[in-house]
C-alpha cells in the first residue's frame, strides 16, 4: 500500500520533533516545512531515516509561498494526506492595555491563525480530489484563559476548526484541533530558566512547582502529542471532526461539554 503523505508546518520549532517522530513510527512520509531553510536542514538532521522525511521551506504568511508548497508535495508524491498546522511566533503578546502592541498581535495572528488557513486553503484541492484527509491544527490551552492576549490566537484556532470541519466534511476531509498542555519544549525549558533568574531559585524548583498543578505529575513529551496526532490523522478517527482535544495529564480543569 502506497505510504500516505502528512505536511507538518513549523517544522523547526520546539514540538516539531515528537509529531515528526510519531508520524514516522505511524508510517507516514513527513514533509517538514518552516521559513528558514537552514534550520529546516538542521531538524531533518535529527530524524533517524533520513527518507522518511522531506524539507521544503515555505512562508505560512504568503499565500504563494504556501500554494507553491502544496503543489511541490503533490508533484513529487502524487498525494497529501495530512495537514499538522504547528507554526507559531515563539513570543506571546501581552501586557496592560496601556502597552498592548496592537501591531504585534496582529501580526501574531497572521503567522498562527492565517497561517493555518493558508495551508488549509493551499492542500485542500488535493484532498477533495481524492475525496478524504485529515487537517490537525495544534492550538494551546491559552485560548481558555486570560493569562495572555495571545491567548486569542488559540480561541481563533478552535473557531476557526470548527468552522472548516463543516465545510470541508462533505469532502472526506476532517478537521480537528489538539490543545497541549505543559510539553517539554525548548521554550519551556527557557521559560523555566528565566522564572528560577527572576526568582533566585533553581530551574528544578520552578518546573517542580509547575508539575505539581499537573495531576499526571510529570510534563508531557512532544511525542506524546505526536502520537494524539497520528491517532486523528488515522482510519479509526475517520468520524471525528470539529473537535478540540486536550493533551494535557490533566492540567486544565475546565468542563466543556
Amino acid at each position: 500500500m502506497e505510504r500516505q503523505v502528512a505536511i507538518v508546518t513549523g517544522g523547526s520549532g520546539g514540538m516539531a520533533p515528537g509529531l515528526v517522530a510519531a508520524l514516522i513510527e505511524a508510517n507516514f512520509q513527513v514533509v517538514i516545512t518552516a521559513r528558514h531553510a537552514s534550520s529546516l536542514a538542521e531538524a531533518a538532521g535529527k530524524v533517524e531515516s533520513v527518507s522518511d522525511i522531506v524539507a521544503i521551506s515555505a512562508d505560512v504568511t504568503d499565500s504563494q509561498s504556501t500554494s507553491a508548497l502544496a503543489s511541490a508535495v503533490f508533484k513529487r508524491f502524487g498525494r497529501i494526506d495530512v495537514l499538522v498546522n504547528a507554526a507559531a511566533s515563539s513570543t506571546p503578546v501581552g501586557g496592560h492595555i496601556d502597552e498592548i502592541d496592537v501591531t504585534a498581535l496582529i501580526r501574531d495572528l497572521d503567522v498562527k491563525v492565517g497561517g493555518y488557513l493558508r495551508m488549509i486553503q493551499a492542500v485542500a484541492p488535493a484532498m477533495k480530489a481524492a475525496g478524504s484527509g485529515r487537517i490537525i491544527n495544534i492550538g494551546g490551552l491559552t485560548g481558555r484563559s486570560s493569562d495572555t492576549l495571545s491567548g486569542l490566537r488559540n480561541a481563533a484556532v478552535a473557531h476557526l476548526t470548527k468552522v472548516l470541519s463543516d465545510q470541508l466534511a462533505p469532502f472526506g476531509i476532517t478537521v480537528n484541533a489538539i490543545h497541549p498542555g505543559l510539553v517539554r519544549t525548548p521554550h519551556l525549558t527557557e521559560l523555566f530558566r528565566e522564572t528560577a533568574a527572576a526568582e533566585d531559585s533553581a530551574p528544578q524548583d520552578v518546573e517542580n512547582h509547575f508539575v505539581t498543578a499537573v495531576p499526571l505529575g510529570r510534563l508531557l513529551e512532544p511525542i506524546e502529542i505526536g502520537r494524539a496526532v497520528t491517532f486523528l490523522a488515522g482510519p479509526n478517527a475517520g468520524t471525528i471532526t470539529g473537535e478540540s482535544l486536550t493533551v494535557d495529564g490533566g492540567y486544565s480543569r475546565g468542563i466543556y461539554l
